[in-house]
């Protein structure tokens, strides 16, 4: 009200110069032009506080400081601009109104992330732990973009906050990815682009990773442009030249050869793409982005990206879920013959290569019957794909492939969720990593249901998982360990502290401690601990390796590293909260569990970093 009052009083009262005072000449602010002035509260310096204070000065600016106009737009955008994608210039928004409704998800996204850590610190987040998430009450992509902003602070600071962020960012965005492929598969076939199919699985797969249908659709369009530089050079006159190319296909079947040699020339000879060979039980092979970027794969995804460029051209190529090496195959009798002598096989594995149905069998060594010659649709290419990526989350027992074979059972129980084999080997799955229980007992009951023969191994699943349930009941709070007791005056290393294991050679950071080996007689008999100098009668150290495993090591193997740096391991965060560049710092939880080891942790880096510079 004070710049109303000076603007009634002018400038001869020798008031406080407000926000509407007239300036020398005798012009107030209010006086300028409206998109003059609207340019000047758009100014990147002033805040949606300054915003929203200079609203309240006089009609004029609280005109110019409309809730659906410009001003409050550019504040949006300053602030949140990754967010306007979610906005049409045709829509009517209230800014204002978003601006408020995104800082309050800011609010309720960081209050939740900060909860995660007390809360799930000593297990594994339950499927339940969700719960306050499925119920948001301000839009989603809101929420996600808070997360992001908590993942993308810069620093090597708040590493627990970007943990938990992490987690629930993974959820929320497979959430809606699940939903996203059930509705796919809902449509009818001929609504069903294999290349959406293929995106919608690498998403699952890579949930944080920025994957989107438009973008790799972009990118296979460029090579379509490519394939029809190529085309135009030996037929100016073809068909698939044309504007509306693709949406008619080409029935003669010379024309047809056209497009498949210049789609050869262009792929395999100028972009050089190629079957995965050397490295082919990579994931990466089965994911279509990454297909795009390395340009390789396997069998099933060289043909899912090898189909669409031809469809897109006119050419009608179908997938043949042949065993072992995924095939398409191109008519050359009559559309819709049932005569597999009337295909041409194409192996987009092999470059283009056309085959025989003699030289199929060459391909994978042995006769197959009639019936593996035959068509698929978009729904079973998926389930070969995700069953590749099941295979490969079984051949290994890591971290990262449990969070496949976890992320490929998900996917093809989302297909066929009766499937009882499918349904057993999540349940053995999450028994086995010790991870909800309660979901366990659920599947178990949804086979039993479907399938009462599997009562043997339900009843042995469901015995344990209630066992295990019970245990955790009685667990009574974390284990508190000081240095100072007597039963740990030989613990020599303390959390946080950057080690090098000296048989092995790799790094890693400390983030428990035992004052002796707490495993039981067959892991010490497995790792051979009786062999070591001290045996097992010394201290333990749970460890974070650098290549992404969790290990227990002999504190006689342990030293200092001479030149600590940073862990790259998937659950420092979960630890640890900050790295200051020689050492960790333990977060809340952790330092419950041990309270004394920061002070000793200090000392150590003192005493070794600093006497080694000196």
């Amino acid at each position: 009200m004070a710049a109303a009052a000076a603007e009634k009083q002018g400038p001869a009262a020798g008031g406080p110069r407000g926000a509407a005072e007239a300036d020398a000449d005798g012009m107030g602010l209010t006086d300028l032009p409206g998109e003059l002035l609207e340019l000047i509260l758009c100014c990147d310096v002033l805040g949606a506080a300054d915003i929203g204070r200079v609203s309240c000065t006089c009609r004029r600016l609280r005109e110019a400081c409309q809730p659906r106009g410009k001003v409050w737009r550019e504040r949006f955008r300053l602030r949140w601009p990754s967010l306007l994608k979610y906005y049409s210039h045709t829509d009517s928004v209230s800014w204002l109104e978003e601006y408020k409704a995104r800082h309050n998800a800011g609010l309720e996204a960081r209050r939740i992330v900060a909860s995660f850590s007390k809360r799930f610190f000593s297990e594994h987040v339950p499927c339940d732990g969700f719960s306050d998430i499925e119920t948001l009450g301000c839009p989603s992509h809101f929420f996600e973009d808070e997360l992001m902003c908590i993942l993308n602070m810069e620093g090597r600071k708040g590493l627990t906050w970007k943990y938990y962020a992490k987690k629930i960012l993974y959820f929320l965005r497979q959430q809606n990815i699940l939903k996203n492929l059930k509705e796919y598969l809902q449509r009818p076939t001929d609504q069903q682009s294999f290349l959406e199919g293929a995106v919608l699985i690498d998403q699952y797969c890579n949930p944080l990773s920025d994957i989107c249908l438009k973008s790799v659709q972009a990118q296979v369009d460029d090579i379509t442009d490519k394939v029809r530089k190529v085309l135009r050079t030996k037929n100016p006159r073809h068909p698939s030249l044309a504007s509306k190319a693709g949406e008619v296909l080409i029935p003669e079947v010379e024309l047809q050869r056209q497009v498949l040699d210049a789609m050869n020339c262009v792929l395999y000879e100028q972009l050089k793409y190629k079957g995965n060979e050397l490295d082919y039980y990579n994931s990466l092979n089965s994911y279509i982005h990454q297909v795009l970027i390395r340009r390789t794969g396997i069998p099933i995804s060289l043909s899912v990206l090898y189909l669409t460029i031809a469809r897109q051209l006119g050419v009608k190529l179908e997938p043949v879920n042949f065993p072992s090496h995924f095939l398409l195959r191109w008519c050359q009798g009559k559309e819709g013959s049932t005569d597999i002598f009337d295909y041409t096989y194409i192996d987009a594995f092999g470059k283009g290569k056309q085959l025989t149905v003699k030289e199929c069998e060459y391909l994978i060594g042995h006769h197959v019957t009639e019936e593996f010659y035959g068509v698929v649709t978009s729904k079973e290419v998926l389930q070969r794909m995700v069953g590749n990526l099941l295979n490969l989350g079984k051949r290994e027992s890591t971290d990262q492939s449990y969070q496949l074979l976890r992320d490929s059972l998900d996917l093809y129980l989302a297909m066929y969720p009766d499937n009882v084999q499918h349904l057993m080997l999540q349940a053995r799955l999450y028994f086995h990593l010790g991870i909800w229980p309660e979901k366990v007992l659920d599947i178990l009951q949804h086979i039993q249901a479907l399938d009462p023969s599997q009562h043997g191994a339900v009843g042995y699943l469901v015995q344990h998982t209630l066992e295990h349930i019970e245990r955790r009941k009685e667990e009574v709070g974390p284990e508190v360990k000081h240095r100072s007791d007597e039963k740990h005056k030989e613990v020599c290393f303390s959390i946080g502290l950057i080690m090098k294991h000296k048989r092995y050679g790799y790094n890693c950071v400390i983030y428990g401690w035992d004052p002796a080996c707490m495993m039981g007689h067959e892991w010490i008999r497995n790792m051979n601990v009786h062999s070591l100098p001290h045996g097992p009668h010394q201290p333990f150290y749970n460890v974070l390796v650098e290549d992404g495993s969790c290990r227990y090591a002999a504190q006689e193997n342990l030293e200092y590293n001479s030149e600590p740096r940073e862990i790259p391991h998937p659950d420092i965060g979960r630890y640890f909260s900050e790295f200051t560049g020689i050492y960790y710092l333990a977060n809340t939880e952790l330092e419950i569990r041990y309270p004394e080891d920061l002070e000793l942790t200090r000392a150590t880096v003192q005493k070794i970093y600093s006497s080694g510079k000196e």
